[in-house]
């Protein structure tokens, strides 16, 4: 039954639109679900080769608490539809000269560890780790839940900003409690997992998340199967495979969908879960307001894009963790080629993801499914043409993970792909091939984002990677609890 009549639209099927749409419709607002490919997930996309699983998008769940959220709004289990698997350690850091370190949720576990790596740092790394998470709890109390913060709220969190230095990187501030390279590294990375450079991105995108890390199994497009399954079940309406060509705002608090078939219809409501850029400057050519934001955003920072090679393997591999971030010689002048300069470096970090150590069904019996992804400058610095790159990049990658983990590894290669940040722009309508759209540097980070709700078309909202408070699954799906509160409000639901 919806509310009032009152109906909405959401356009795109990722995590964040996923997650809207069930909030929307569980709280009676008939709501409509557009998806320009064939199957919902957006960059969770999936496919199957030679009888392996590949997932092309996010590896982890790092807050399954806000997935198992949006089923017990209606009363149901999340497991009816997704089984989350715990994947341990979280992380195996190795470095060039074999030095290695496990990130675990486990205190005891990674004081062991920090002990082993750096016993000299092991009263700062309890340092660093109490100012990280009190400099996340002061932002949340001020931030927290709300969708922009007016300058009331600005104000009230200065003298918080002011005492914890939040403006500090989240290698910077690692430096500051830490002597040993390779764990000021181990303790910043994770920026990476947003878009954002370790250098520059601030300490609070670095934290372990505290939920531990989940896997789903068969894959995390199953999770967005599961997802969509779920908001069907309470009624919702799904279009799958047929992309939305026009968004039509008008006077009247209303607007009207226009899908490339000829779909057309008529909304109280719209969100788009769509490229910041692409919603305005494409879905909404046609009004003067999606024209002038165009302009404005193509002006800012935009995260860098992925280059990853997707291959599976004969044999079985228990020794080598479900994920695992191989570094490079260089760290901060890596991240500098790569954010700032455009540069293609012959060294990279790499991040290997091996879903089959947790979840065999990922390959066929007595063989392996792997990831291998690094962070490349996006389209609009790094101007080359990836048809000849590309293999050559795939080629550099194996080498390295060869010669540091799977001493034969071109023997056994099955399968192999690649996907470019040209996927990324003609897949996903990324601008410029952006992995995680806009940076979260100082000036973009979760607060400082895309609004939720456009501040001139009453009736469009915005949810994803662009919008606060950022990129990430735990991101999204904490926008999607925001928009939905924004648009309920309005419609009176």
């Amino acid at each position: 039954m919806s509310v009032d009549g009152k109906r909405a639209c959401v356009v795109g099927a990722g995590f964040g639109g996923l997650a809207l749409a069930i909030r929307l419709q569980a709280a009676g607002v008939a709501t409509t679900l557009i998806e320009a490919r064939d199957a919902p997930g957006g960059c969770a996309a999936s496919w199957r080769d030679r009888g392996f699983t590949f997932d092309a998008g996010p590896t982890a769940i790092t807050d399954p608490a806000s997935l198992r959220d949006l089923w017990a709004l209606t009363g149901h289990d999340m497991a009816a539809d997704v089984e989350l698997m715990p994947v341990a350690p979280l992380c195996r850091l190795t470095w060039p000269d074999g030095t290695h370190f496990d990130q675990t949720d486990d205190p005891f576990a990674m004081r062991r560890e920090v002990a082993r790596l750096a016993p000299a740092d092991l009263g700062g790394f309890e340092t660093f780790l109490d100012h990280a998470w009190e400099l996340d709890r002061e932002m949340r109390a001020h931030f927290s839940d709300r969708p922009f913060p007016n300058l009331t709220a600005l104000r009230r969190a200065v003298p918080a900003i002011v005492r914890q230095r939040a403006w500090r990187s989240a290698y910077e501030t690692a430096a500051l409690y830490v002597e040993n390279e390779n764990l000021r590294q181990a303790l910043s990375f994770r920026t990476l997992f947003t878009g954002g450079n370790p250098m520059t991105a601030s300490v609070t995108g670095a934290l372990m998340p505290d939920g531990g890390v989940w896997w789903a199994r068969g894959g995390l497009s199953r999770l967005a199967s599961g997802i969509l399954r779920q908001f069907e079940r309470i009624g919702g309406e799904v279009r799958l495979g047929d992309p939305v060509t026009v968004i039509e705002p008008d006077a009247t608090h209303s607007a009207e969908i226009v899908t490339r078939s000829g779909w057309r219809g008529r909304f109280h409501a719209i969100a788009s879960n769509a490229d910041l850029v692409h919603t305005y400057r494409d879905l909404l050519s046609g009004s003067a307001r999606g024209r002038q934001v165009a302009r404005r955003l193509v002006k800012k920072r935009f995260s860098p894009s992925i280059f990853t090679v997707h291959f599976g393997v004969e044999g079985n591999w228990p020794g080598i963790p479900h994920h695992t971030m191989l570094f490079a010689q260089r760290y901060a002048e890596l991240f500098e080629d790569v954010f700032d300069y455009g540069v293609l470096p012959a060294d990279t970090v790499i991040y290997l993801h091996h879903p089959t150590v947790t979840d065999p069904s990922m390959a066929p019996e007595g063989m392996s499914t792997f990831q291998a992804m690094i962070p490349v400058a996006h389209l609009g610095k790094l101007t080359v043409d990836w048809a000849q790159v590309g293999p050559v990049l795939e080629e550099r990658i194996l080498a390295e993970i060869e010669r540091r983990l799977i001493p034969d590894l071109s023997d056994r290669i099955v399968t192999r792909s690649h996907h470019t940040p040209r996927d990324f722009a003609t897949g996903l309508n990324a601008h410029l091939g952006s992995a995680f759209s806009l940076e979260p540097v100082a000036t973009q980070g979760p607060w400082m984002r895309a609004r939720n709700r456009d501040k001139v078309i009453p009736n469009l909202y915005l949810v994803g990677a662009g919008t606060n408070p950022g990129a990430g699954i735990p991101g999204v799906i904490a926008g999607a609890r925001m928009t939905a509160a924004l648009m309920m409000e309005e419609l009176g639901a």
